[in-house]
């Protein structure tokens, strides 16, 4: 798993190290973002304590209070256009 990170940290151009500890605090937290609730992210976790969970209530830039789902987060592609009609003679 390791390896995995350092690999798509090298193609994606990210400076930083990352660690598979590390996804799994940017999951906690974009969770918390995204308006999911704080005993959720606890269980998904795994956390026994509370106060565990809670030091990501510092981390998260904003709390929505709606959990969305991730696949409304990807990017919609844009419909198809028709060609534009061939012009008519007078």
């Amino acid at each position: 798993m390791a390896l995995a990170c350092n690999v798509a940290r090298q193609r994606s151009g990210i400076t930083k190290p990352i660690t598979p500890h590390s996804l799994r605090h940017a999951f906690a937290t974009h969770l918390l973002e995204a308006g999911t609730d704080v005993r959720r992210i606890q269980l998904l976790m795994g956390h026994h304590s509370m106060s565990t969970t809670a030091r990501y209530l510092s981390v998260a830039t904003s709390t929505d209070c709606a959990t969305s789902s991730p696949f409304d987060l990807l990017p919609h592609r844009e419909p198809v256009q028709p060609p534009p009609s061939p012009p008519e003679y007078f």
